[in-house]
């Protein structure tokens, strides 16, 4: 069965993220959508969308995040969440998606 979503979330703590990823082939009744968001204290920020969808399910799929005191960047568009780099701990995946490296610079 091939995955209908999947979500990379990057912050403090599950309930605190800086960045919340979410592809969507399928799911919460969008399609080929890319959803971003930040949570912070539990209440979510203003969603962004973006209809530019590189991702094909089954395929290999390389996402750079990039960040800074100022906030995050991933290669499709810019998010300024207001959490900078010294207040990344966590990161997780969500949904059928395996990380195969992850590169710090």
């Amino acid at each position: 069965m091939l995955p209908s979503s999947f979500a990379l979330n990057m912050g403090r703590a599950g309930s605190d993220l800086a960045l919340h990823f979410n592809p969507r082939f399928e799911s919460h009744r969008d399609a080929r959508i890319i959803i971003c968001n930040s949570l912070q204290g539990g209440e979510w920020g203003e969603e962004q969308q973006e209809l530019d969808f590189p991702f094909q399910q089954g395929q290999d799929a390389k996402i750079c995040i990039s960040f800074d005191a100022q906030g995050l960047t991933v290669a499709l568009w810019e998010q300024q969440p207001g959490l900078g780099l010294e207040a990344i701990e966590f990161f997780s995946v969500e949904g059928d998606f395996r990380v195969k490296s992850i590169k710090l610079k």
